[in-house]
């Protein structure tokens, strides 16, 4: 059907309600499940050479567009091809238990790197505004300019269509918005009244797509607005009765399906497993995280990346928190070690200038308590060490530590742990010391960086939408 292969929508992310809706349905079994599957139109992401490693996350690219195409003219005249209207990252932390959405302003301007245009032709990079690189090269565009920017790898994605993010709220039933004045947008289509309503499938693509006539005007706060929507969707979604319901869930599985088009890896049995992996996961686990931006001195229309809070932001999300290996069958739990009994002792390694301060501050803000930060010879390997007099607790402790690195463990040894050229932490000057033994922290030119606990640093805490949001603000 040609409308069904219309390109992308302005909230693509819904699609990823049809993983969600997955979890927990016993409709049909696998034989529904295979004619829900054959109405999905799917496209292969090219691989790449530099792309970054996997990590153990789920990272899922939600894009949408502004074509005026078939059926979408009338939401504007039609332009010559199409960009991101919209464009959100997903990443599911390795555990399955944490969600973040993560929102890239369409007018920041980035580096785009060199593509192939929609015809084939070579695509040279350079400076634009992020939505460009799906205009020009599509979504392997997309995913390659996503990349070089935050070193994360993309592992699918999901579009959608205007027409087809209706389908999908009709099919759920509506969802339920708050406003705090009076709207009246002819060109979003969207005349409400203030207060609270359900609205319908056209209402709400209007309600997401307005931008001068709810919020300060910015497509930051429509942003926001669009991220409080879609916590809305998924408790729709997974606490609004659907999953029970036959009739309703065969209507939005339908619609879901004829609206998106999703990478070739993305399959029905890769569904499953993601459906089973992050089963449990509702829309109080999911928080909303627009990338650091500020203004774009040449252009006050424009924005860009503010840094280095946008690099530690990507640096975090790449190092959040770790898959916790389940106890082996018969074999008795080893005693835990919380982070604040450990003392720790760190050592740079690199001959790269405060690089012992800037750890020891990231550890301690996971509770650590450091006792020195110093210098050690200039070494290749990282190592954690603990004094040969505490073989008996020494491995616990220093397990600790090697659990916070990013990549693989180190394993802990025994040796020598109170080099000369140490001095005290003064962050923690005054701070009572636990008893056990001390783990000493070298690190060295592999050194990994510190794994995260959460994928939003506590700098940005306070830009966090989530299921507590109040949406009438």
């Amino acid at each position: 059907m040609p409308g069904r292969r219309r390109r992308v929508s302005v909230l693509g992310w819904v699609g990823i309600g049809l993983t969600f809706v997955l979890v927990a349905v016993s409709l049909g079994g696998y034989a529904y499940y295979r004619y829900i599957d054959g109405g999905i139109i799917r496209e292969p992401i090219e691989p790449g050479a530099s792309r970054p490693p996997d990590t153990g996350a789920l990272n899922v690219l939600l894009v949408g567009s502004d074509s005026r195409a078939g059926d979408n003219k009338k939401y504007g005249p039609k332009e010559v091809g199409e960009r991101t209207d919209t464009i959100m990252l997903l990443h599911i932390s390795p555990n399955r238990d944490k969600a973040t959405m993560i929102s890239f302003p369409r007018d920041s301007m980035v580096m785009i790197p060199e593509c192939r245009s929609r015809t084939g032709t070579a695509l040279p990079g350079g400076l634009r505004q992020i939505n460009s690189a799906f205009n020009d090269g599509g979504i392997n565009c997309t995913i390659r300019t996503l990349e070089s920017l935050t070193n994360i790898k993309i592992n699918h994605f999901v579009k959608v269509d205007f027409t087809g993010f209706k389908g999908i709220i009709d099919a759920i039933g509506g969802i339920e918005i708050c406003l705090p004045k009076a709207v009246n947008d002819p060109k979003a289509k969207l005349v409400l009244g203030p207060g609270k309503h359900v609205v319908n499938g056209e209402q709400a693509l209007g309600y997401v797509r307005t931008r001068y006539a709810l919020g300060d005007g910015s497509d930051l706060s429509r942003i926001q607005r669009q991220q409080v929507f879609l916590t809305k969707v998924l408790e729709a979604v997974t606490n609004g009765g659907l999953l029970t319901n036959p009739v309703k869930l065969n209507a939005f599985l339908e619609a879901a399906t004829a609206a998106v088009t999703v990478d070739s890896g993305l399959t029905l049995d890769r569904m499953l497993d993601i459906a089973k992996s992050v089963k449990g996961l509702t829309a109080k686990e999911l928080k909303g995280i627009t990338v650091p931006t500020e203004p774009y001195p040449p252009d006050k229309n424009r924005v860009q990346f503010s840094e280095p809070a946008a690099r530690d932001f990507f640096e975090s999300v790449r190092n959040d928190v770790e898959v916790t290996p389940a106890p082996t069958p018969g074999k008795a739990a080893a005693v835990k070690i919380e982070n604040k009994q450990v003392r720790v002792q760190v050592l740079n390694g690199t001959g790269e200038r405060g690089k012992a301060v800037q750890v020891a501050d990231q550890l301690a803000a996971q509770g650590f308590v450091i006792t020195e930060v110093g210098n050690a010879a200039v070494t290749d390997t990282t190592a954690i060490r603990y004094a040969k007099k505490d073989t008996a607790d020494g491995p616990g402790y220093a397990d600790a530590v090697a659990a916070r690195l990013s990549k693989e463990k180190k394993t802990p040894v025994a040796g020598k742990v109170r080099p000369v050229n140490t001095q005290p932490y003064k962050s923690q000057a005054g701070v009572k010391a636990p008893d056990g033994p001390i783990v000493q922290l070298v690190i060295g030119k592999d050194w990994p960086g510190v794994r995260v606990v959460s994928a939003i640093p506590d700098s940005l805490k306070d830009k966090v939408v989530d299921s507590n949001t109040n949406p009438c603000l």
